[in-house]
């Protein structure tokens, strides 16, 4: 009775598989919805230099187009590890990437708290990518607003140094 239960919980491992497949399948879609951004983007650009036109906010746009892009990207790499993660850490290896003694030290997953990391460092980031676009469209009308910009970049670049001193001795 024991021995079935044990197979039987074992067993129950193979559920991940569809958050695999998910996360795969959202990654996909991400990475298709950047790319038809950064598409649409180019042809805005395209068409504003060809009629002669420049919109008021022109860069501003172009560059939050792109950046948000970016951040579709990022998220769409996050979808990736997490779905390679889940796959080696519940399923198997990933035989594939060990073949002809390459070693894919991006994907290799060998515990939870790898996952989370680099899962973790992908998001910070998504966050950094974002905080980025939405300064490219803010207006700085006093001293003090510069201030506060100056601040917070110094901010996110402690924030990202430090993040890089994680996990190395």
């Amino acid at each position: 009775m024991e021995r079935i239960f044990e197979s039987s919980l074992w067993a129950t491992r193979f559920m991940v598989v569809l958050a695999v497949v998910f996360g795969l399948l959202g990654a996909v879609v991400l990475f298709i919805v950047a790319s038809i951004d950064i598409f649409t983007t180019t042809k805005y650009v395209l068409n504003t230099y060809l009629t002669g036109a420049h919109p008021e906010h022109f860069h501003a746009d172009v560059v939050g187009g792109i950046i948000g892009a970016v951040d579709l990207y990022l998220i769409g790499v996050v979808m990736l590890l997490f779905s390679f993660g889940l796959y080696e850490l519940f399923i198997s290896d990933i035989d594939i990437a060990k073949e002809n003694g390459e070693d894919n030290k991006i994907l290799a997953i060998h515990s939870l708290d790898q996952l989370k990391d680099k899962i973790s460092k992908v998001i910070v980031m998504v966050l950094v990518v974002g905080f980025f676009q939405k300064v490219s469209h803010a207006q700085y009308a006093t001293p003090l607003d510069l201030l506060y910009f100056a601040l917070s970049i110094t901010a996110v670049s402690v924030g990202l140094y430090f993040l890089g001193k994680v996990g190395k001795k």
